[in-house]
């Protein structure tokens, strides 16, 4: 079976792990100090993405529209 990730797109999880455990991590337009272990994986693989490395494309949420709602009631 294919990895999922590429061994960059790893690397790049990790040091930022490394950073948030440091409390050096920030988010990006903010700048606020990054404590979540699930953003400090996020910001990992968006960097690697940026970088054009094999990391999947990102979950899109699936959300009700208020008119299907409405034709549900």
């Amino acid at each position: 079976m294919a990895r999922k990730y590429s061994k960059k797109a790893s690397t790049k999880v990790a040091r930022a792990m490394k950073k948030r455990k440091a409390g050096t991590l920030t988010s990006g337009r903010s700048g606020k100090k990054v404590k979540s272990r699930k953003q400090a994986i996020a910001i990992g693989l968006s960097e690697a993405r940026a970088e054009g490395k094999k990391v999947p494309k990102k979950a899109t949420k699936k959300r009700k529209t208020a008119k299907k709602k409405k034709a549900k009631k």
